[in-house]
Formats: structure tokens, C-alpha cells, sequence
């Protein structure tokens, strides 16, 4: 991945998400956060 490439994802992530709290209010790191958490208990189970 180049310099370039990995600008241009960090810059749409970040615009995606100031979008989402200022404009579109679908609490998208809530919802990321508690997905992750469902994840991060699943992988659990193989400790």
C-alpha cells in the first residue's frame, strides 16, 4: 500500500464518520464498538 492510498483511506474513514455525527446521526461508532465487542467475546470461547 502506498503513502498515497493509505492518505486517501484514513481521510475517507474520518470524512465518513464526521458525516455520520454531523449530518446522518446513525451512530456509527456506537454501532462499530458494540459489534467489536460481540467479536471480541466470540474469540473468547478459544482462549
Amino acid at each position: 500500500m502506498t503513502n498515497k492510498i493509505a492518505v486517501f483511506l484514513g481521510l475517507l474513514i474520518i470524512g465518513f464518520f464526521a458525516l455520520d455525527h454531523f449530518v446522518l446521526h446513525w451512530n456509527a461508532p456506537l454501532f462499530l464498538m458494540r459489534k467489536l465487542v460481540a467479536l471480541i467475546e466470540y474469540l473468547a470461547i478459544w482462549r
